[in-house]
């Protein structure tokens, strides 16, 4: 038996296919679904999807978000997504080496730069995972 997952960000639908797991960045830790999981509804962290589909593993970083699973389906409503195949790695991770210089330089008086520095550093450090490197 299988997973009907279906990941739509606010500008188009990133993955809707037939799966056999996925793993869930949710805002607790990762978080397995197979077929036959009882309902859920979870808040997703900025982080890597990972989905198993015909043997193979697909990565989408995805951008925070809501995911619900219902009777074998896994619907998973996010701020934006992105294939980790379609990320350019090196790009990636010129993005990330920049966040963590930025976040690295920021005083920690500033509390509003500091959050939004966190948050461009985990939204890079996703990216890089999803298309395949490592940090």
């Amino acid at each position: 038996m299988s997973l009907a997952v279906r990941v739509v960000a606010p500008d188009k639908t990133v993955w809707d296919a037939e799966a056999e797991e996925v793993v869930l960045p949710s805002t607790t830790g990762q978080l397995g679904i197979l077929s036959g999981h009882a309902p859920l509804l979870t808040a997703l962290d900025i982080g890597v999807l990972r989905v198993r589909a015909d043997k193979d593993w697909v990565a989408i970083a995805l951008m925070g978000g809501f995911a619900e699973v219902e009777n074998n389906e896994v619907t998973i409503l996010v701020n934006g997504a992105e294939r980790g195949e379609g990320i350019d790695l090196s790009e990636a991770e010129a993005e990330y080496t920049s966040a963590k210089s930025k976040a690295d330089s920021i005083s920690s008086d500033d509390k509003q730069a500091v959050i939004q520095a966190r948050k461009s550093l985990k939204r890079a450090r996703a990216r890089v995972q999803a298309a395949g490197g490592s940090i």
